[in-house]
């Protein structure tokens, strides 16, 4: 078998001021600038581009698709080229640039592109999924660049945010993001792809992170993200305390991690920041 990505698009997309603020309170986010409709969650470009991801997924073949026994969504990059501005409309594009055979199944990276209305890319995604099960189609292209740090980095602690996830969170992104696979509300679904619990978005999950970091950090405009980078290590259960440590790299770099009831659900966490 063998993949022959193209590039998908256009999807067309706009940062609603109405969905900017859904979205803020589905995942808890009172950053003033926000709440006040003006500025852009750093996180919230991932709402835009559900359809491109799907449409790039349809590059792997169907028989592919007859090995994979579930998929999870692996880690996510978002590279944000300049501040959002509320309101504006990103035209999204998608190809898969990289995939990878492991022992669990196969990675496969899709490419996101965010561009403006004046035709430049404002973001950039890197969505890994891992397709359980799935062999055979070999290697392709280049993974998304590493966003780990070294264990030095602990050695230089900036504190730590909670937040608690309650019941409805997955019901409350579902609405906003149109996110409504069937693991995040069905118990039976949930236990079909390996776990004995119901569990919030990842996506929303890194939402979080990000701004209970930049509460914690004391930074009030989002507009300052450039970049924010995780590994989903587990799902996060619904119902439950997240706790989100902070470390410091160099100036404007912070590296993450975020622990639910005791167990590691956020690895290699990155956050970047304009200076």
């Amino acid at each position: 078998m063998t993949v022959n990505p193209a590039r998908h698009g256009p999807f067309r997309g706009r940062l609603a001021p109405d969905a900017i603020s859904a979205y803020a309170a589905a995942v808890g986010d009172d950053t003033a600038a926000v709440n006040a409709g003006h500025a852009v969650p750093a996180t919230f470009p991932v709402i835009l581009v559900f359809d491109a991801v799907e449409a790039a997924r349809g590059d792997v073949p169907a028989q592919a698709w007859t090995q994979v026994r579930g998929g999870v969504h692996g880690e996510h990059d978002i590279v944000l080229h300049r501040p959002l501005e509320p309101g504006e409309e990103l035209t999204t594009w998608s190809q898969i640039t990289g995939m990878r055979t492991t022992r669990a199944g196969t990675q496969v990276a899709v490419h996101l592109e965010q561009v403006d209305a004046d035709g430049n890319v404002a973001v950039e995604q890197w969505w890994t999924m891992v397709l359980l099960g799935l062999a055979g189609l070999g290697d392709l292209g280049a993974m998304p660049a590493a966003h780990g740090f070294c264990d030095a980095a602990r050695a230089n602690p900036l504190g730590f945010a909670d937040f608690h996830i309650d019941d409805a969170m997955a019901h409350r992104y579902a609405l906003v993001s149109g996110d409504w696979s069937k693991h995040h509300f069905d118990i039976t679904a949930a236990q079909a792809a390996g776990f004995d619990f119901v569990f919030a978005h990842g996506l929303a999950t890194m939402a979080i992170c990000t701004h209970r970091l930049l509460h914690l950090l004391d930074i009030d405009d989002p507009r300052r993200v450039s970049r924010v980078a995780v590994r989903f290590a587990r799902p996060t259960p619904l119902d439950c305390d997240l706790t989100v440590d902070a470390y410091r790299i160099e100036e404007g770099r912070i590296a993450f991690d975020a622990v639910a009831d005791g167990v590691t659900t956020i690895t290699n966490g990155r956050l970047e920041l304009r200076t």
